[in-house]
C-alpha cells in the first residue's frame, strides 16, 4: 500500500502551473481567478510533498523493522489503523496527547 501511495502522490507531482497572468496574455479582470488558482495548485503541491515525505518515512520503518511502533509510546501500532493510514507514525492515544500542531512542527 505504501509504494501505491508513493506512485500516486509521485505522478501528481510533476506538472508545474502555467502562470499566464505573468506572462501579461490575460485580461486584467481573469488576473485575480488565475493568481486564486496558482495559489491552491502550490498550497494542493505542498500537500503532496508532505504526503510524500510521510509515505517515505514509513518505507524507511519497514527497512529498519520499526513500522508499525509508534514513534512516540514505543508501543504496536493496531492493525486498523496501519490499514486506514498506513503511513501513521503514532498511535491514536499518543496523537491526541500531542495534537495536531505539535506533529506540524515535527514534521515541518
Amino acid at each position: 500500500m505504501l509504494l501505491e501511495k508513493r506512485a500516486q502522490v509521485v505522478a501528481g507531482l510533476g506538472g508545474g502551473f502555467d502562470t499566464l497572468a505573468a506572462m501579461g496574455r490575460v485580461a486584467e479582470d481573469d488576473q485575480a481567478q488565475i493568481s486564486h488558482d496558482e495559489f491552491v495548485a502550490v498550497r494542493l503541491n505542498t500537500l503532496d510533498h508532505r504526503q510524500l515525505r510521510l509515505v517515505e518515512e514509513a518505507l524507511e520503518r519497514v527497512s529498519t523493522g520499526d513500522y508499525g511502533i509508534c514513534l512516540a509510546c514505543k508501543r504496536p501500532i493496531p492493525q486498523k489503523r496501519l490499514e486506514a493510514l498506513p503511513w501513521a507514525r503514532y498511535c491514536v492515544a499518543c496523537e491526541e496527547i500531542i495534537g495536531p500542531a505539535e506533529l506540524d512542527r515535527a514534521e515541518g
